[in-house]
């Protein structure tokens, strides 16, 4: 299989927030795409922020994964940009083909590109296959982070 990873269109929202919806805790949190609807206005704001790269990995013109690769200069760590890579999913029928590693591959050499000190993730403490396919790739579990939920802001 060949993928070509590029940067996410407006026409790919439906494959993107169809990715986000299905599991157990994207049901809970996505809703539906709607024309003018916030998933909308986020992918406007992510086009034109060019520290972030929401990027779509696609095989015969099929979207079959999604990232937001997003850049975050710093003055910590010697004034170090990090690589923050959020997001990740692959669609249902493509699942454990590779397309999550060669994803993940694809956004750390985008890192080295940027001259990137680090690449740093989150993921939800409800997908251990998650966390073990992370530190299957080197990452490594080095600090504990919080969120704050500030409830829908409309």
């Amino acid at each position: 299989m060949t993928l070509t990873f590029r940067k996410a269109r407006e026409t790919d929202l439906p494959a993107i927030v169809g990715m986000l919806a299905d599991d157990d805790l994207g049901r809970t949190r996505e809703g539906p795409l709607e024309e003018g609807s916030r998933y909308h206005r986020a992918f406007h704001a992510l086009d034109a922020d060019p520290n972030q790269f929401l990027c779509v990995a696609e095989t015969g013109g099929e979207v079959v994964g999604t990232l937001q690769l997003t850049f975050i200069p710093g003055l910590s760590r010697g004034g170090a940009t990090r690589g923050q890579i959020e997001a990740v999913r692959v669609a249902r029928g493509h699942r454990d083909a590779g397309i999550g590693r060669a994803m993940i591959g694809w956004a750390i050499a985008e890192c080295r590109a940027r001259s990137c000190a680090l690449v740093q993730l989150t993921t939800d403490r409800a997908r251990p296959d998650a966390h073990r396919f992370y530190e299957g790739l080197g990452f490594e579990a080095s600090h504990l982070g919080y969120k704050m939920d500030l409830g829908d802001p409309g």
